[in-house]
């Protein structure tokens, strides 16, 4: 990558939810030579970046591997990842991946800035690819962390209750034409066994992030009739014992994470539009001596996507100009 000058950002799948918020979220953040790629469908549109708009460009692997871009955000399928990624990557070019394809993939780091930050800079020293996580995992790790630091992790029960922007914009605009069914809402992962491969990935992403892979995590995930926000009740079972007032206090310190006090307590609504993770109810699990509960409610699209690897890129665009000074 050229540090001569400003890096050339490209965001495939700009037209999406995520993509939408990925434009917008850099155009805040100072970037500037930014291209929108989409599919064949969305070509020849435009974006909204900042004060100004965007061509949207057909995202082709022929176009994407051409090196004119230093780092590539995909917010696209995990089939299209696959197809797409390897060959940006092959330009030379950085690429933060939002779909599946690579989570659980040895030797392509799964990362969370707050969490694992320094596990990105793996990236550069083989293929240039990094994995952004699930949008239930990302703020989970982030209270996870402090707690198992302070007082070690013995097991996790979690339950999701997922807005229907995770699914999508069509799913955002059948809700909004209020024509989804419950079923609609629940039925959209796919079940291969007892539990669906929303539940698999949450636990098997929250052990690779917090590099604890024989811990032991339950969970249910379930979709809910709102637009934006994603929320999660937690039962977590410590090593030593650790009371609420000092859970408190250790994710009041915690990057990215906000906590509310009683009366209050985390809402989708509330944390729509902000960049922290909102944590409450902690309070002492009856079921276990060394137990807490928590609550948690988190933007999907911003800190649980589109933040996340904007935060990623940032430490390796720094990584890069630290290893070229």
């Amino acid at each position: 990558m050229r540090m001569d000058v400003r890096p050339r950002i490209g965001v495939v799948g700009a037209t999406g939810a995520v993509g939408a918020v990925t434009l917008a979220l850099l155009a805040e953040r100072g970037f500037e030579n930014v291209r929108a790629f989409a599919s064949a469908r969305s070509a020849g549109s435009r974006m909204r970046f900042g004060d100004r708009e965007l061509l949207v460009e057909e995202a082709t692997p022929e176009r994407l591997g051409r090196g004119d871009v230093d780092l590539f955000f995909f917010s696209v399928g995990t089939s299209a990842s696959r197809e797409l990624v390897p060959v940006a990557a092959a330009s030379g070019a950085i690429c933060i991946d939002k779909s599946s394809a690579y989570r659980l993939v040895d030797g392509y780091p799964l990362v969370v800035p707050e969490v694992n930050g320094t596990r990105a800079l793996d990236a550069l020293e083989r293929d240039r690819i990094v994995a952004n996580p699930n949008c239930c995992t990302i703020p989970l790790t982030c209270v996870l962390k402090p707690l198992h630091d302070e007082a070690g992790l013995a097991r996790i029960r979690v339950s999701t209750y997922q807005s229907v922007s995770g699914a999508g914009t069509h799913r955002m605009q059948e809700l909004s034409a209020e024509r989804s069914s419950d079923h609609d809402l629940v039925m959209d992962w796919s079940w291969e066994a007892e539990e669906s491969d929303e539940e698999a990935k949450l636990r098997a992403e929250t052990r690779k992030i917090l590099e604890l892979p024989d811990l032991p995590i339950s969970a249910t995930c379930v979709r809910v009739p709102v637009m934006i926000g994603h929320s999660e009740a937690i039962w977590v079972e410590l090593e030593e014992p650790l009371g609420p007032e000092g859970a408190a206090r250790l994710l009041g310190d915690a990057p990215g994470v906000r906590v509310v006090e009683l009366p209050a307590f985390p809402t989708p609504a509330a944390a729509t539009g902000i960049d922290e993770v909102l944590v409450g109810r902690i309070r002492h699990d009856t079921a276990s001596s060394t137990g807490l509960a928590l609550y948690l409610s988190c933007d999907n699209l911003r800190k649980g996507a589109a933040l996340n690897a904007i935060q990623i890129a940032e430490l390796l665009l720094a990584g890069v100009a630290s290893a070229e000074a």
